[in-house]
């Protein structure tokens, strides 16, 4: 393994989202990660095609009973030599599966026990379902993004569970295994979805605090209210996005595209309709990469909406390797990159039990145990599925 958390062991739970997001990024580090999911024909609560599934690349998977006494007794003695437990469930049901930080700190007390959960350990909701857009939109971003005539959009799953969710966590455990290197102790991480939808929303909370943001929907420099931080519709039925917010910038944007500054000043908020109009107008006029003849590469800040294909063939993301094909799939690469110990893409997507007798043995569990949890029904393990 390289990258720079090699040596670091992470036991996660088997769930959906930010937590198994965040294993994908400590794996992608050099963190050793095994996943704990439910056995073949049990409620898996998960999406299908495991081996398709990005998000479950870089660690092995071990198919335990939770619920069965031995198959806790079993996360028990794993936690017993991890650095990491991500647990993914709502608060509560680790500490009735008898794996709850209580007796996983008192066996190991330089554990890291990180909890994944949306709306957190504690409050009114703690114990509710819920969902990416929920929690944007209780947090308050949500109301902020869209257009003011329609209701506001999902906004895929990206704020809550992996920027507020899955990231947030990452950082918490690095800044936990920063912390014990001077304490020598573990420590519980309640990482709350919608309490790092918060954290992200700090600057738009901070421009209302300065009294340059207001309530409404695309009223704002950032929100669309702005013409020149938008994307246009081009005469091929693509789209461009423009953000020439520095007045630097959007003299440049004015200049290209042959427009007076003295019609067209930049503060007055009386002229942004208009100029909206004649801005899509322009870019309704050419293709999209006549537009990007014109702009790419200069100080307009400028980038063509691009499919996930077009990405990887974009020639500056083709250079830097942000998307790479391994084993098979196209993928986004490691982030972020080190010059010393850079990170990689351990192994493809884990299928649930696929690694059950080799991960339990690497993990100090001897043949005749294994093979007794096996014919228990505790433990499966199944060939890796392949998709057809």
């Amino acid at each position: 393994m390289s990258g720079p958390l090699s040596g670091v062991r992470v036991v996660e739970l088997g769930g959906i989202g930010p937590a198994p997001f965040a294993a994908m990024m400590m794996s992608d580090l050099g963190a050793e990660v095994v996943r704990i999911d439910r056995p073949l024909g049990g409620d898996l609560g998960e999406h299908q095609r495991h081996e398709l599934d990005l998000l479950l690349r870089g660690r092995r998977s071990i198919a335990l009973d939770l619920k069965a006494r031995r198959g806790q007794e079993t996360v028990l003695r794993l936690l017993d030599r991890a650095d990491v437990l991500l647990d993914p469930f709502r608060p509560g049901v680790a500490e009735r599966l008898g794996i709850g930080p209580g007796p996983v700190l008192e066996r190991n007390p330089r554990l890291i026990y990180g909890r994944m959960t949306g709306w957190g350990q504690t409050g009114p909701l703690a114990t509710a379902a819920g969902h990416d857009i929920n929690y944007v939109a209780l947090a308050g971003p949500l109301a902020a993004i869209g257009r003011r005539d329609a209701p506001p959009p999902p906004v895929l799953n990206l704020v809550g569970d992996f920027g507020g969710g899955g990231m947030v966590m990452v950082v918490g455990v690095l800044a936990a295994l920063l912390e014990r290197a001077g304490s020598n102790r573990g420590q519980v991480i309640d990482a709350a979805m919608v309490d790092g939808t918060a954290a992200l929303f700090a600057s738009i909370v901070g421009f209302m605090n300065m009294g340059v943001w207001n309530g409404n929907r695309e009223d704002n420099f950032l929100d669309g209210g702005a013409p020149y931080y938008d994307s246009y519709a081009t005469a091929d039925g693509r789209y461009i996005t423009i953000g020439s917010i520095e007045p630097q910038f959007y003299a440049l944007l004015l200049d290209r595209l042959g427009l007076d500054p003295g019609e067209w000043p930049q503060d007055d908020r009386s002229r942004w309709p208009a100029l909206r109009v004649r801005l899509t107008e322009i870019f309704a006029s050419a293709t999209r990469d006549h537009w990007v003849e014109v702009f790419e590469g200069t100080d307009v800040c400028f980038a063509p909406v691009l499919t996930v294909d077009e990405a990887m063939a974009h020639p500056h993301l083709k250079a830097r390797g942000t998307y790479v094909t391994e084993f098979g799939m196209r993928q986004p690469a490691p982030v972020p990159r080190f010059d010393r110990t850079p990170g990689s893409i351990q192994s493809p997507p884990c299928s649930p039990g696929e690694h059950t007798r080799a991960a339990l043995a690497d993990w100090g569990f001897a043949e005749r145990e294994i093979a007794e949890l096996i014919e228990a029904g505790v433990a499966v393990d199944r060939p890796r599925v392949t998709s057809a």
